[in-house]
């Protein structure tokens, strides 16, 4: 497919305003020294720079007419995403399948509460660690915070959730995620696994389109949001973005917060669910890039 300058300019565009709406916040910031607790994490954490989310791209299987600032960009041959290039990310786009199918397969647990970021605070003084937002108190000081956690059943299934937690958490969680076996542990209802699907989205570009891309991180923004608001610490006067609505922690350690923390996961997961199979799709025709050429343009939301 051959996308005229008109139309290709437009959808650029549109992209470009989508992005700027939650990270001019970040860049204006960025640029006083002045951080934020809770949406910095999806610039400093993941490694992908606010100009390369801003960079649309329409996918493998559509060339943008007259597009001289394509050329030389990374996988670009004469304004398209080349074959070649596919072919040659043909290890990740085997591993994000596998790992995204069998998460997909599972069914979303909502039990877990948010404990993992409760575990990664847990006992902290007992080994000199220092907080991992040290500018933050605990909402409940830290023998609230243990208490919490020594009445609550541990099970992080994310490893990359896991690996931050303290030595005296760790035999605590029920489950034993390593770095090799995601795809024996990833389930859906994860706040991590929704928040990673970003980090799989941009792995992909500029093999899938940009508007995918966005729809992931988007999702990441918002289970962010919930993350911390979960989490132990006391957030109190910190606004949560151009709303300008005022923090509101959800005190997992009540019922009515275990309630709210659990509708809102379920949320996350069918969100999740969306934005995973298009991913799978779009990996799935990717590989089969050798057999067929004649590839029709990934899908975007």
């Amino acid at each position: 497919m051959i996308l005229d300058e008109a139309a290709w300019r437009a959808r650029a565009a549109a992209h470009e305003a989508r992005v700027d709406a939650l990270v001019a916040p970040h860049l204006e910031r960025r640029s006083t020294h002045v951080k934020h607790p809770v949406h910095d994490f999806l610039f400093t954490y993941y490694a992908h720079r606010p100009a390369q989310l801003r960079r649309w791209h329409p996918g493998f299987g559509v060339r943008l007419a007259d597009a001289p600032e394509y050329d030389g960009l990374r996988g670009y041959d004469a304004g398209a995403v080349a074959a070649s290039y596919v072919e040659a990310q043909r290890p990740l786009l085997t591993a994000l399948h596998r790992l995204l199918r069998a998460t997909a397969a599972r069914p979303a647990h909502t039990g877990c509460f948010g404990l993992h970021e409760w575990a990664m605070v847990y006992r902290l003084g007992a080994d000199g660690q220092d907080p991992r937002h040290a500018d933050w108190p605990l909402r409940l000081g830290g023998s609230g915070t243990d208490a919490v956690v020594e009445s609550h059943r541990i099970a992080c299934s994310h490893f990359d959730a896991f690996r931050f937690f303290t030595p005296p958490a760790r035999p605590l969680n029920t489950l034993s995620p390593g770095s090799e076996d995601r795809d024996t542990f990833e389930q859906p209802g994860c706040l991590h696994a929704g928040m990673d699907l970003y980090k799989h989205a941009f792995r992909l570009s500029p093999m899938i389109c940009s508007e995918l891309v966005m729809d992931a991180f988007e999702l990441a923004w918002d289970i962010r949001v919930l993350d911390m608001r979960a989490a132990p610490y006391d957030f109190t006067g910190v606004v949560l973005d151009h709303t300008g609505e005022p923090w509101t922690p959800v005190e997992i350690e009540t019922p009515k917060g275990k309630q709210e923390y659990a509708a809102a996961q379920r949320a996350f997961a069918q969100r999740g669910q969306v934005v995973r199979q298009c991913l799978i799709e779009d990996c799935a025709r990717l590989l089969d890039v050798r057999s067929n050429a004649n590839m029709r343009p990934t899908g975007a939301s």
